[in-house]
């Protein structure tokens, strides 16, 4: 049974001792001992006390000083007649309450009034049982037995009208029944013992006094009720100090919250901000992992193809093993292009037609020196079998294509230990390009080849980043391509690429995107060109290129040296980098532009295309040059200078003549 229904049981068992007690009473009423004097006790109980009455702190309830008359009726009439008083009075106040102030149902207003009339009985009856007739108590002198009857009286009254209530009280509120009784009820035991005292004083007086003594109880009633109001007015402000203080050890409770709240949140920000910067640096490690993985790879092939060449002496050989340098030494500018791209989150890429047979005989011969040289000198010997299809083409990065075929064969002689065959194959494959890359090595397990595209999951230990596949695969990506991978114990791996056809109308409209130079050289020996740069073989670079053009190059380390040779020579043009420790490229071309307006300014620089328009316009430039560069791009400047230079001469020529 719930508590809801407990109450309601409970309720009702009351209203039924209740009913019984009034039944009782009416019929052992003693009518003969009523009076006038009754009738008036009745209607100033009714009319009178019922309205003086006080809210009881905390719950929905309130006292009246009825009790006194109560008493009074049970000293001068009998238990019966207070009973009967009792449970109308009480009805009346219930239904005095349920029309102005609050709304009380029915059968609470039964349960008040046959509360009421129960602990009136069991008082009348207790003090019955233990003293005789009530209502001869009242006749004689005040005598200790007199007394013992009214402290009986008082706390029977109390004590079963208490209990009653409380009990209610408990099961509506949930609360224990003792914390019930001593939190709300305990404190109102002065008015039954002031009310006990006032009829037992008034019931001796009617002796003597008679009818008159009866008003001795109105003043007397209202002493109880005043003092009853300031006790009770006097518990409310400590009740209200008390949660005032209550509140106030909140509020500093939670002003401590509060503070703890900003320090987690401040201490969460700090760690926040932490994560991020790890995660930076996280990321900055991976891109730098990633470059040196590709530059190693760059270097890789152009470092063996320039140690096999010192030991050749074929010139075709030598002639092929170049081409070789230059294509990987291209290579290698476009992934600081691609990471260049990838600062200015840039998305376009710039395909080309792409000759998949031209690519894997670059691959081939770029890898020549790890899978020849290097495993024939550690007694390991690897066969490389070509196998394309003629006429196969696709659209792509022919760098980024090369990088990924590079490191795939990498991978493939590192998964043959003992030796064996590697095969590179492409045939077309529907509406794609299929490019294959397979070993007879030691193979992996299903759990590797699941995780091979993973960043930083790699096999070979110390050896390995974990990067190759996993950027190849990206490269792969961006080529709309796709990449699978079948492999076996034992038996090898095969690695699948696969790269959509180019359309028609791509292969029409692409075209070369370098500098078309004629083959004549620039034979004028009084062009000048100053070479400006802090890198000793970048200089010696550009003056060889300068010289075999047929220009005069003279050479500065940097930009305050460039001004003094300026400041001391005739120059037609002036060929600068821009990271330089004294002066920079942009500072050396201002202030060549205060001293000619007109000199040819380049800037050649490993920034490439970083550099904003806004710079180049402050230095008033005249091209910017992206290292690593090309020899026809210093050929057409050069030869642009020496456009310049034979305008001007024109009308001095056209004057001699004259």
């Amino acid at each position: 049974m719930n508590r809801q229904n407990l109450k309601k049981t409970y309720m009702w068992l009351i209203i039924a001792a209740g009913a019984a007690a009034i039944i009782y009473s009416a019929v052992r009423l003693p009518v003969t001992r009523l009076d006038i004097r009754f009738l008036v006790l009745a209607i100033l109980t009714i009319a009178i006390a019922s309205r003086l009455t006080v809210r009881i702190p905390r719950i929905s309830g309130h006292i009246s000083v009825s009790d006194t008359f109560f008493f009074l009726t049970m000293l001068v009439y009998g238990g019966q007649a207070a009973v009967l008083l009792a449970a109308v009075e009480t009805l009346c106040l219930s239904l005095q309450f349920g029309k102005k102030q609050i709304h009380i149902k029915p059968l609470t207003i039964a349960f008040n009034s046959a509360m009421m009339a129960c602990s009136t009985f069991v008082t009348f009856t207790l003090v019955q049982s233990l003293f005789g007739d009530i209502t001869a108590l009242r006749h004689g002198q005040f005598s200790g037995h007199f007394i013992a009857a009214l402290c009986v009286m008082t706390l029977a009254q109390y004590g079963s009208n208490s209990i009653l209530a409380a009990i209610h009280t408990s099961l509506k509120m949930g609360e224990p029944l003792w914390h019930t009784w001593t939190k709300y009820y305990l404190w109102a035991s002065i008015t039954y013992f002031a009310g006990a005292s006032a009829a037992g004083i008034t019931a001796k007086m009617a002796d003597t006094a008679g009818f008159y003594a009866l008003l001795a109880t109105t003043p007397i009633v209202a002493i109880v009720y005043f003092t009853y109001r300031t006790y009770l007015r006097n518990i409310e402000v400590m009740a209200a100090a008390a949660k005032a203080e209550e509140v106030a050890a909140h509020a500093e409770e939670a002003e401590r919250h509060v503070a703890e709240l900003n320090h987690y949140i401040t201490e969460q920000d700090r760690i926040r901000e932490q994560f991020s910067q790890i995660e930076k640096m996280s990321a900055l490690g991976e891109l730098a992992s990633g470059v040196a993985h590709d530059f190693n790879n760059t270097l890789a092939g152009i470092l063996g193809r320039a140690q096999l060449l010192l030991d050749t002496t074929d010139v075709k050989k030598i002639e092929s093993g170049l081409n070789i340098i230059i294509k990987t030494a291209k290579d290698g500018a476009k992934t600081v292009k691609r990471i260049q791209d990838f600062a200015r989150q840039r998305r376009d890429h710039d395909f080309q037609i792409v000759d998949v047979g031209q690519l894997l005989l670059d691959v081939s011969e770029i890898t020549r020196p790890r899978w020849k040289n290097r495993a024939e000198a550690a007694n390991v010997h690897i066969s490389l079998d070509l196998e394309c299809q003629r006429g196969l083409q696709t659209m792509g990065d022919e760098s980024e294509l090369r990088e990924v075929l590079v490191n795939l064969v990498f991978n493939a002689v590192d998964a043959m230990p003992r030796g064996g065959t590697l095969t590179l194959a492409a045939r077309k494959a529907t509406d794609t390009v299929e490019i294959s890359v397979r070993d007879n090595g030691t193979g992996m397990t299903e759990e590797t080849r699941l995780r091979i595209f993973d960043p930083f999951f790699t096999t070979k230990d110390k050896l390995g980043m974990g990067l190759g596949l996993a950027v190849s695969y990206g490269i792969i990506r961006r080529h709309e391509g796709t990449v699978d991978v079948e492999s076996q114990i034992g038996l090898g791996t095969t690695f699948r690429i696969r790269l959509p056809i180019p359309k028609c109308g791509e292969m029409t409209t692409m075209a070369d995107s370098l500098f078309t130079v004629s083959t004549a050289r620039v034979k004028s020996s009084q062009t000048r060109i100053l070479v400006v740069d802090d890198e000793e073989y970048v200089r010696d670079l550009l003056r060889d290129i300068l010289e075999k053009e047929g220009c005069e190059a003279i050479v500065a380390e940097g930009g305050r040296q460039a001004l003094s040779l300026f400041d001391n020579g005739n120059f037609d043009a002036v060929f600068t980098d821009i990271g330089m420790p004294d002066m920079n490229g942009w500072e050396l071309s201002r202030a060549l532009r205060q001293r000619d307006r007109k000199i040819p300014v380049a800037v050649i620089t490993g920034w490439g295309e970083a550099v904003s328009s806004h710079e180049r316009q402050a230095a008033q430039v005249d091209w910017v040059v992206a290292k690593p560069f090309e020899i026809p791009q210093i050929v057409e400047m050069a030869r642009e200078v020496l456009r310049r230079q034979l305008e001007q001469r024109k009308p001095e020529v056209a004057a001699v003549a004259a």
